[in-house]
C-alpha cells in the first residue's frame, strides 16, 4: 500500500487523488464492492463535521486581508514599536506576523504579504538578506501555531478533541516561538550591528503617530472579536470564524476598499484552497479507513510500541516520522494520514491528545521551512526580488529551523507550557 502511494506521488498525481485511488484499489481488491459504503460513510462523517465550516471562513478572512491594505497599514503602524531599536524592522515584522496569524491562521497568504511589505523595506534599509528572508518566512509560518490555526482545527477533527481546548493550549507555545525569533534577531543585531542597521531619519511627529496608530485599531478589533468570543465562551470556534469574516469585511468598508471585485476574488481563492483541503481530507480518510479494515492500525501500533518500553522514545520516534514526512508532504496530508494512527497510541501511552496536537503543530512549523519542499520558501520566492534564489532562501531558514526544533524539544519535556 505504502509502495503504491509513493510511486503514484512521485509520478506527479495530486495527493488527494493518489490517496483516493489507492484506497479504492485496496478496498475492492481486499474486500470486494461491499466495503465501498463503509468508506463513503467514513468520508461523510469527516466532511459533515460542523467544526469544518470554520475552515472556509478563516480562509476567506485571509483572502480578504490579502486583497486589502489592512496588513500594509498594520506594518506601517508597527514602525512606532521598532523605532530606533537595532533590528527594529525585523521585530516589527514578527509582531505583525503574530497579529495576522491571530486574524486568520493561513500560512501562504501571510508569507506573501510579508514578502511584499516587509522584505523590500528591510533590504532597502541594509539588513542582512539572510536575516530578512528568515524573519519573513518564519514569521509568516506562525499562522500554524497562533490560534485560530487551521492546522489545529484539522487536528481536532481527526483526533476527535475539542478545538477550543487546542486553541487555549497553543496560545503560549505560539508566543514562545515568536519570542525565540525576536531574541535571535536582537542577539544577532547586537553581536554584529551590520546585519540590522538602525534606520536614519527624524523622529516621527505627533500627528503622524496618531495617523499610524489608527492603522492598528481595526486589526486589533478583529483579533479581539475572534479570540475574545472563543475564550470568553460567547461563541464556538465555528461561530467565531464568521465573526472574523464579518469584522474583516466591515474593516474594508470603513477603509473604503470594499468592492464586489474584491469579494469575488477572495471567494474564488477560498474555493480553490478549501477545495484542496476537502479533497485531501476525502482521500486521506478513505485511505485510513481501508488501512484500518486491513489491520494496518494494529500493525503500526505494534511496530511503534515495539521500538521501546520507554514512552519518551516512542514519542521522539513519532516526531521523527512527522519531521521526515514534513519534508515531502503538506501538513493537511500529514495530519489526515498519520493522526488517526498516532493519536490512539498516544492515548494508550497515557499522554494528553491536546498537548500532542500542539506538539504536532510545532513540528509542522519545521515542515513549512525545511528543504526540499518547504512551502514557505516557495511562497516567498513567488514575490521575492529575482536575485534571491531558492537556495538562498533555504540557507537563510536554517537558524530558524534550529529554533523551531528547540521549541519542539522544550514542549516535549515541559508539557506544562500548554497549561495541560
Amino acid at each position: 500500500m505504502f509502495a503504491m502511494l509513493l510511486v503514484l506521488l512521485v509520478s506527479g498525481i495530486p495527493l488527494a487523488f493518489v490517496t483516493l485511488l489507492v484506497a479504492l484499489i485496496f478496498a475492492l481488491g481486499w474486500f470486494g464492492p461491499m466495503v465501498v459504503p463503509l468508506i463513503t460513510s467514513r468520508v461523510y462523517s469527516f466532511v459533515g463535521s460542523f467544526v469544518f465550516v470554520s475552515v472556509p471562513m478563516f480562509v476567506l478572512m485571509a483572502a480578504i486581508l490579502d486583497r486589502s491594505g489592512i496588513a500594509r497599514d498594520l506594518f506601517d503602524a508597527m514602525k512606532l514599536v521598532g523605532g530606533r531599536l537595532r533590528g527594529g524592522v525585523a521585530i516589527q515584522t514578527i509582531i505583525v506576523a503574530v497579529i495576522l496569524a491571530a486574524m486568520s491562521g493561513i500560512i501562504g497568504g501571510e508569507v506573501v504579504l510579508l514578502g511584499l511589505v516587509a522584505l523590500p523595506q528591510m533590504l532597502r534599509l541594509g539588513y542582512d538578506k539572510h536575516l530578512a528572508i528568515g524573519v519573513v518566512c518564519a514569521g509568516g509560518a506562525l499562522g500554524t501555531m497562533v490560534p485560530p490555526s487551521i492546522v489545529l482545527i484539522i487536528y481536532g477533527l481527526t483526533a476527535n478533541v475539542s478545538v477550543g481546548d487546542l486553541f487555549t493550549a497553543a496560545f503560549v507555545p505560539g508566543l514562545m516561538l515568536a519570542g525565540f525569533y525576536v531574541a535571535y534577531v536582537l542577539i544577532r543585531a547586537y553581536l554584529n550591528p551590520k546585519v540590522a542597521p538602525i534606520p536614519d531619519g527624524d523622529p516621527v511627529p505627533l500627528d503622524e503617530k496618531i495617523r499610524l496608530l489608527k492603522g492598528l485599531i481595526l486589526p486589533l478589533m478583529v483579533v479581539a472579536g475572534v479570540l475574545g468570543s472563543i475564550y470568553g465562551g460567547v461563541a464556538s470556534v465555528t461561530e467565531a470564524s464568521a465573526v472574523g469574516v464579518a469584522g474583516v469585511l466591515l474593516s474594508t468598508v470603513v477603509r473604503g476598499e470594499f468592492s464586489l471585485g474584491l469579494l469575488k476574488g477572495a471567494a474564488l481563492q477560498t474555493l480553490q484552497t478549501v477545495g484542496m483541503i476537502v479533497w485531501i481530507g476525502i482521500g486521506a480518510s478513505a485511505l485510513v479507513g481501508v488501512f484500518n479494515l486491513m489491520g494496518g492500525i494494529k500493525f503500526v501500533s505494534a511496530l511503534i510500541s515495539g521500538i521501546s518500553d520507554n514512552p519518551t522514545i516512542i514519542l521522539l520516534f513519532m516526531m521523527l516520522i512527522l519531521f521526515v514526512l514534513g519534508m515531502f508532504l503538506d501538513w493537511v496530508g500529514i495530519a489526515l494520514l498519520t493522526m488517526p494512527i498516532f493519536v490512539p497510541i498516544i492515548k494508550d501511552l497515557g499522554y494528553d491528545p491536546v498537548w500532542f496536537g500542539v506538539l504536532f503543530c510545532m513540528n509542522m512549523q519545521v515542515s513549512f521551512l525545511s528543504p526540499p519542499f518547504g512551502p514557505a520558501a516557495f511562497y516567498l520566492k513567488s514575490v521575492a526580488p529575482p536575485d534571491i534564489t531558492l537556495a538562498t532562501i533555504f540557507r537563510s531558514l536554517l537558524p530558524f529551523i534550529a529554533l523551531q526544533i528547540l521549541a519542539v524539544g522544550i514542549l516535549l519535556f515541559f508539557p506544562g507550557i500548554t497549561g495541560r
